[in-house]
Parts: C-alpha cells; structure tokens; sequence
C-alpha cells in the first residue's frame, strides 16, 4: 500500500487560521418530482441547490426524527450518498497530539479510511483502510468529501492518497500519491480539493510545476493534462460553468482566479486574487453574468462573465463595508444578492452590483456571538435555505435583501471539534432521500426531513 510522507518545505504563518474546504457555487432555485441522490461535495450539481420536494415546513416536536447513528472517528469531510449507500471518510488516530494550533503541524499515526455505509440502516458494508501518517495542522481528519460516478467512488485523503474504488465492494481500481505522481508537497493544511467527474476525466486541484490543477482518466488514473503554477496549489475545488458561448472549468490558487478549457487545460483568462496566508479556498459562486471569489481577511473579487466569449471583467473589490470575505464557509448568490459568512461569524447580504452590506446577523453561526472563522453550511430548497450551524443546530430560514428570516431551528448534531478556544462543528451536510447525513468526529447520523405524508 502507498504511506509516503513527502518532505514538508514550506510553514504557515503563526497568524493563519484553519483551513476547510466548505466553500461552493450556487446557483438558480429548481425544484423536481422525485428524490435524487447527493453523489458529491454540495450536491448532484455542484451548486448546493437541493431539488427534492416534500420537505418539512417545520420540524416536529422534539426535532428531526433520527433514523440511525453510527459510530465513526475523526475528519472534516462531508458524506455523498448514491444508490443507497453513504461514503464518508475519517481518520483512526492512534499516536500524537491532534490539538489544533494555527501555527503548526501536528505528527500522527493511524490509519485513513473510507467508509461505505447503508443508507437505510447506517451499517457498514464495507471499509477501505490504510496506515497513514499525518504531518497536517489542525489534524483532525480528511477533508475531501468522496464523488460517486455510477459504480466508482473517488476519495482523496489529507495527505494525498487518490483512490479509485469499486462502490460494491470497496475494491481499488487504481490509486496514487498525488506528491509522488505531480512532485509536490503535502499543503500545510492537508490536500482539500474535492474531486470533480467532467465526462471521461477527474478533475481536482493536485500542486507542483505546472500541474496546480489536474484532469486524470477516470477509469485509469493516467493524467490527460495539467495546468498552471503557483507558489502553492492552495485549498479550493474545480467548478464548471458555462458562459460566452464555452464550458469554462474555474479554479482558484493562492494567487489568481483562472478560467480553464475542462477538456485541455488551456488558460481562458486570469484574474489576481491573492488571500491572506495563501488560504484559497472557496470555489467561486455564480449568478447569471455575475461571478464572486472570495476569502480570509476580506479578499474579494466580483467578476462579470463576457456573453460572447470566454472572457471575465473586474467589477469591485472587496474592501471594508464592501463585499465580503469568508475563511471556510459556503457562499450563495441570487441575481442581485450575495450571502456570505465573513471572518467573524457574521452571515452578510450584500448588493451584487456594488458589493454594498444590506445587514448582518450572527444567529446563523454561533447564534448570537461573532468567533474566529465561525461557520454556517447553506443549502437551498426552494426559497428557504437550510443551514448547519457550527454549534449543531439545524435552521430553516428565508435569505432576501430585506432580512435573516428564522423559519425553525433543531439540535441535529453536537460540536465535537476544538478550534480557536471553543467546540464547533466543521463538517458539510449531505440532503438526499428527504433526509440530513451529518457527521461530526465521533458519529455520522442520518435524520428524516420528509413532510407528513410524503412519499419517498
């Protein structure tokens, strides 16, 4: 089995904050008919739009209805479900010290699984293990949520392990070490990127001359090209959208945001972006024309995407009262209003067009308190929007112009993780079947959000 520990050159800044990958794309509210499976990180669409229906209005007394709990161990990745299996990853650590610290990177031994549980039942059918040495800061876990395609599940492990799995059974079909396949360095915060399936290849942010961002064959694990340089490959994960005419595969490092052709890898455009402490990690969120990129210490950058080709205009900058910069949490954007979570807990609206605050609230997050990169997961159903709150509450609420609008509110999950002085929870929910799958490190549960009398 692969276990190589890859020399570790670079050290973060004292100063810098714990990496996520949570960020994601989200577009235009749909609905459809049927349940659908959540096969990857924010969904069947990458777009954390959640599409079924029959969903509760309220919840019930007492809260969601938990179905099953299972028991599991230590990561920050979120699960996908397909084809009535859950796929989540976790770390069973067995030496060293996992206390999270900004300023260092822990040493670990134990072992780096995935998980492939019944989604019904919650029992495990199968596990997919290795030793594995971690030399990571905030050492929790994996990051990387797995991405089903049809009877294959991807994973990407913190420190680097890219397999290939058989979904029946667990079974490889091909796996690499990413520093050995592209000559790179484990990231100080662990490798984030969530892998994207764009027909025949697999797309994911990897590092190394040339090859920061990389298309493999999804069925062998050969490289059909690689792209771009940077100091560091940084934290973020591959979105495709479609404008002026051409897919356009975008992907952000350290220091730009860069429009890739998904099927060469040739340079479309790119715009300088550069995060504090090199923490690029949210994905960029679209809405019609407009594009948001945005991180750690209010770096960000609106972008309008050219009709006619594959071309992109700046439009403001964050700065202060405009815009807004998160650290780890997911964005949302409607035709002319952007929510994020900024560095302090607090949920923003802004005007799309001049980046404008329109209010704030920290009821999303911490309820009621700002915090170091304090973090709320949002997911859209329709015109509400469901969030995880890094205390554990579920929320059902309405985002507009005007106002935060709390529908409900339930405990769904407890704070498991240790993080700037206080306990959250740091982990991206999966909505498939009419239902909530949550992990924290100790537990993955799935909890039913089906309205009285819907159908599954």
């Amino acid at each position: 089995m692969l276990n190589r520990h890859p020399s570790r050159s670079r050290r973060a800044s004292r100063f810098a904050r714990p990496l996520l990958v949570l960020a994601g794309a989200f577009g235009a509210t749909s609905v459809a008919a049927r349940a659908e499976d959540w096969p990857q990180w924010l969904g069947p669409q990458r777009d954390a739009e959640w599409r079924e229906t029959g969903i509760v209005d309220k919840f019930p007394s007492g809260g969601p209805k938990v179905l099953w709990r299972t028991p599991i161990h230590g990561g920050y990745s979120g699960p996908a479900v397909a084809d009535g299996r859950v796929f989540v990853t976790d770390y069973d650590r067995k030496e060293g010290d996992p206390a999270d610290g900004p300023g260092i990177r822990n040493v670990l031994k134990g072992t780096e699984r995935l998980l492939c549980l019944d989604a019904k039942s919650g029992e495990k059918r199968w596990e997919y293990a290795y030793p594995c040495e971690y030399h990571i800061s905030y050492p929790m876990g994996p990051r990387s949520t797995p991405t089903v395609d049809g009877d294959r599940v991807y994973m990407l492990g913190a420190e680097g392990r890219l397999a290939c799995l058989n979904v029946a059974d667990g079974k490889p079909m091909w796996e690499m070490d990413l520093n050995d396949k592209f000559q790179c360095d484990t990231p100080y915060w662990g490798f984030s990127s969530h892998p994207l399936i764009d027909g025949e290849r697999l797309v994911l942010v990897a590092g190394g001359e040339g090859s920061v961002v990389v298309a493999l064959n999804k069925m062998t694990g050969e490289t059909i090209w690689k792209a771009l340089s940077a100091r560091e490959a940084g934290y973020g994960s591959p979105v495709i959208f479609e404008a002026g005419g051409t897919r356009q595969l975008l992907v952000w490092h350290p220091e730009a945001v860069n429009s890739l052709n998904p099927e060469t890898g040739a340079l479309h455009w790119s715009v300088p972006l550069m995060p504090e402490h090199r923490m690029s990690i949210n994905i960029p969120v679209r809405a019609g024309k407009h594009v948001y990129v945005a991180g750690i210490e209010d770096k960000g950058v609106m972008l309008e995407l050219a009709a006619d080709a594959p071309k992109a205009k700046e439009l403001w900058r964050a700065d202060g009262d405009i815009g807004v910069g998160p650290v780890h949490s997911p964005m949302l954007m409607s035709e002319d209003t952007l929510y994020a979570i900024d560095g302090s807990g607090q949920l923003t609206a802004c005007d799309v067009a001049t980046g404008k605050h329109l209010w704030k609230t920290t009821d999303a997050t911490t309820h009621g308190k700002k915090a170091d990169s304090a973090t709320g997961f949002m997911v859209r159903n329709g015109e509400r929007t469901f969030i995880v709150s890094e205390i554990g509450d579920l929320i059902i609420a309405k985002l507009t112009r005007e106002a935060y609008e709390e529908i409900d509110r339930a405990k769904i999950i407890e704070p498991t993780h240790p993080a700037w002085g206080r306990v959250v929870h740091w982990s991206c929910p999966a909505y498939a079947n009419r239902c909530i799958f949550v992990r924290n490190d100790k537990e993955i549960l799935c909890a039913s959000l089906a309205a009285e009398g819907a159908a599954k």
